[in-house]
């Protein structure tokens, strides 16, 4: 997939941009705060419908505005050229996929690609549990409508039985009706997450040694909060601990308290690993994404780099060119221009959210 046209308007600090892009490199070059990641955010948009560093779309509206909109023009490898629009409003957001408006995410879920390389994803490894789970579930979500629909079901089983807890009502009858519809989702996101990390860890591995020494071996450990994939067992955990859950008003098993950790050398990376280790990680995680999107899909991501090539030193920052999928589009930030011998890249300085083509000596190429 080739993203060719990307237009913003009253995107965050982005009050009109239209950029078209040729050529499957871009690299939006300015300083700090200026709205690079802001136009990353947006395209990072079309994959699910969600901001990856933003849980709640009103701030992605612009201030003082009461709507804003994502226009993308695409080259796509099974629809060939199409256009999404998405219109974000405090209340709600609409989809449009040409001139259908499309009003189940399921049907559009896995068909637009995109995985986003950020300097925040140290804290993927570094961070608390719920970070880890969120970008689980956008990541198993974008691709599974079948994840989504049990990630769906649990959430709001999970929220009434939680609200009568808090409330102090710990009746039987209206706590297992809740019960009933919470433990099958739950137990089939154990199952998806157990296969997914398992599939995302066996390729962060190998991205991994591509990054490093291939003499040290890294991988992904699932760390579920109840480890019985099965509907009948925890609807029985979620009976007997009925009166703890009552005690401290919410509920204490299930996969909203799981997790999982990044190994190198076998030994935990949030205590053991340097912080190179820790970043050739997390960028050997977003290759995993990438590859398990194209699998999953058939079409290849957009690739969005946020300021990640200059905390690289220069053999790791060669290391992780030469392991993104040749064909593939690679949007970037920085403050400073990125290595000639990484190859021809279209340029657009950022200052104050306008964004402007400059012509360098070399070209684009296609």
């Amino acid at each position: 997939m080739r993203l060719r046209k990307l237009t913003l308007r009253h995107f965050r600090n982005v009050g009109f941009a239209a950029l078209e892009l040729k050529g499957r490199q871009q690299f939006l070059i300015g300083a700090n705060g200026q709205g690079k990641t802001n136009l990353l955010e947006a395209a990072g948009f079309l994959t699910a419908l969600r901001s990856f560093r933003a849980a709640d779309n009103k701030l992605l509206v612009g201030h003082g505005e009461h709507t804003a909109a994502i226009a993308c023009e695409l080259e796509h490898e099974r629809q060939g050229e199409t256009k999404v629009t998405i219109k974000l409003r405090h209340d709600g957001k609409e989809l449009w996929c040409d001139t259908e408006r499309v009003t189940r995410l399921a049907d559009y879920l896995g068909k637009f690609p995109t995985v986003v390389f950020s300097s925040q994803d140290l804290q993927l490894v570094r961070g608390s549990p719920a970070g880890r789970r969120r970008w689980l579930d956008l990541t198993l979500a974008a691709m599974d409508a079948g994840y989504l629909r049990a990630l769906q079901t649990f959430t709001r089983a999970l929220a009434e039985r939680n609200a009568l807890l808090k409330r102090g009502v710990a009746d039987s009858a209206q706590l297992s009706a809740f019960e009933h519809t919470l433990a099958p989702a739950a137990a089939e996101l154990i199952r998806l997450r157990a296969a997914g990390l398992k599939a995302l860890g066996a390729s962060l591995e190998k991205n991994y040694a591509r990054l490093c020494d291939e003499s040290e071996p890294a991988g992904l450990a699932y760390e579920p909060d109840f480890a019985e994939p099965s509907a009948e067992a925890l609807l029985a955990r979620l009976e007997s601990g009925r009166s703890r859950d009552a005690q401290f008003r919410t509920t204490l098993v299930g996969p909203h308290r799981d997790d999982f950790h990044f190994t190198v050398r076998h030994a935990a990376a949030k205590e053991f690993a340097s912080e190179g280790q820790q970043r050739s990680l997390v960028l050997a995680l977003r290759l995993a994404q990438a590859a398990w999107f194209h699998e999953k899909s058939g079409i290849r991501p957009v690739l969005l780099a946020d300021d990640v090539l200059g905390e690289l030193d220069p053999t790791r920052r060669r290391r992780f060119w030469s392991a993104i999928d040749a064909e593939s589009q690679v949007i970037a930030t920085g403050t400073s221009l990125p290595d000639a011998v990484l190859g021809t890249w279209q340029v657009f300085a950022v200052a104050d959210g306008v964004f402007t083509e400059k012509v360098l000596d070399m070209e684009a190429t296609a």
